[in-house]
């Protein structure tokens, strides 16, 4: 982290640690959605401070000012963990290898292996990268006591659909054959991601449904699920909370121009069929354009007989995952979904045999 993230790190984490009444002083009256959602304090904090040191739309100046802004800022009020193993490896993706980073909590497995999950990060399919990602992977890794895999996959505008989401089918198709390499346990594979990747990761599980190697639960974060933009919420929250109108609108320009966005693949909720699909987390932010059709999904899922839990996060805005190390909500949050992977997961990994030496 440079110096300038610190700085601004220790800055937030003063401010926030500030008592309550005197936040609600500075920051004034919370804001209400017109469906009675109130923005938490910490957000609404963390809302204010954005716009005073000038943090705006997440697209600001083009391709690669916004892929470096969202390289210094995303990690800055993460969560630090210090007992996850970090290593480099490569996974391939549809056209070659993709770089990708290894996530193993310290510490001897009690019986047979870890379970595992596939994570893609978030950034509209356009921005972040394993980096900008680094604090949840290790946080997730440590809370739930699994190997992350998180995966590099190709962006817009470089490389549009289907880039994206044929990479990450074929980076899930390796880890599930390739599992005990990494000391996971094949039949005890996640996949997930927040934003673009909840995205990914719901494709991934829909592509790999009824093949031998499947994975056993999904972890999806405020997903990207229907690009028609549907729900209450892409009118509530266009303009100042994070994730606008302007910066989907560019997101969408620069990953699928000219592809229908009611294909399956660019949309998963228009898939004819979601019946059989692993048993899935889905959590949304109250303050959130992609809140109603994270909800949706979940809601389909769970016609279609999938078990399904969904959580909305009411008062916290898009991009929450990241930010753990300063909100509670936040940290709740993690903490629910590390909790939800162990449960799913840890029962499958510890009927596994690892392999021989």
């Amino acid at each position: 982290m440079s110096l300038s993230s610190r700085f601004q790190r220790a800055a937030a984490l003063a401010i926030l640690s500030l008592p309550a009444p005197l936040l609600r002083l500075l920051v004034g009256t919370p804001p209400r959605s017109p469906d009675g959602l109130q923005l938490d304090l910490q957000s609404q904090v963390l809302r204010t401070l954005m716009r005073i040191t000038g943090i705006s739309e997440l697209h600001a100046g083009g391709v690669s000012r916004a892929r470096r802004a969202m390289e210094a800022s995303a990690p800055t009020l993460g969560s630090r963990v210090d007992d996850v193993a970090v290593s480099p490896s490569t996974v391939p993706g549809a056209e070659g290898p993709r770089r990708a980073l290894v996530y193993t909590p310290r510490g001897a497995v009690a019986a047979g292996m870890r379970p595992g999950l596939v994570f893609f990060h978030g950034g509209g399919f356009v921005l972040g990268s394993l980096d900008s990602h680094d604090l949840v992977c290790r946080e997730l890794a440590s809370k739930a006591g699994l190997v992350v895999v998180s995966v590099d996959y190709r962006l817009a505008p470089e490389h549009p659909f289907p880039a994206g989401p044929d990479d990450a089918v074929a980076a899930t198709r390796w880890v599930l054959a390739h599992a005990g390499s990494l000391g996971i346990a094949a039949d005890a594979v996640a996949v997930g991601g927040d934003s673009a990747g909840g995205n990914l990761a719901a494709v991934v599980a829909q592509a790999l449904r009824g093949e031998p190697r499947t994975p056993a639960f999904q972890l999806l974060f405020y997903p990207v699920t229907n690009f028609t933009r549907p729900g209450r919420s892409h009118q509530y929250f266009a303009d100042g909370y994070v994730l606008t109108k302007a910066s989907m609108d560019w997101f969408e320009e620069n990953y699928i121009p000219g592809v229908s966005r009611t294909d399956p693949r660019v949309s998963p909720f228009f898939a004819k069929d979601l019946s059989g699909l692993p048993p899935a987390l889905v959590i949304t932010a109250g303050f959130d354009p992609l809140r109603d059709e994270g909800g949706a999904y979940a809601e389909a899922m769970r016609k279609a007989g999938v078990d399904v839990e969904y959580v909305c996060a009411e008062g916290s805005m898009h991009g929450f995952v990241n930010l753990s190390g300063a909100l509670d909500e936040s940290a709740r949050m993690m903490g629910l979904a590390a909790d939800r992977l162990r449960r799913a997961l840890a029962p499958r990994a510890a009927r596994s045999v690892a392999p021989a030496a």
